[in-house]
């Protein structure tokens, strides 16, 4: 069986939240989706699963649900396929309840570039490129 990785977001609107990944290129596995949660497939090894606050709350031991638009607990990262796809990304992010911003790291941008992408309960997706052929 290939490794998978699932990234658990808590939001507080799910069909807003679906809406909004759905725009970005995920897809919706209803079979990994019920009023608790949905399973958003960016392909067959990489979801995210949107959680609601009280359902997320189940897996916290002894935390708090962090506010995700004050304070950042994890960035999960997405490569893409070039400069013009982390540029789109980030727009359609923008155009559906979301925002971006871009972090000056001094790296020159045919080697890599990147755009910070909140959604709309501010949790950060990193949309990177990268030269892989410069390593």
């Amino acid at each position: 069986m290939a490794k998978m990785v699932f990234v658990n977001l808590p939001v507080t609107d799910m069909e807003r939240s679906i809406k909004f990944y759905t725009e970005l290129g995920f897809k919706q596995n209803l079979d990994f989706s019920d009023a608790n949660g949905a399973g958003m497939m960016w392909d067959e090894n990489i979801w995210i699963m949107l959680l609601t606050h009280d359902f997320y709350r189940k897996f916290l031991k002894d935390q708090d649900l962090a506010d995700t638009k004050l304070t950042s607990g994890s960035m999960t990262a997405f490569s893409m396929e070039s400069i013009d796809e982390v540029k789109q990304f980030a727009k359609t992010a923008k155009a559906n309840g979301g925002d971006y911003y871009h972090v000056e790291m001094d790296i020159p941008e045919d080697q890599m570039y990147e755009l910070e992408v909140k959604d709309p309960d501010g949790n950060v997706l990193s949309a990177s490129w990268m030269n892989m052929e410069m390593s």
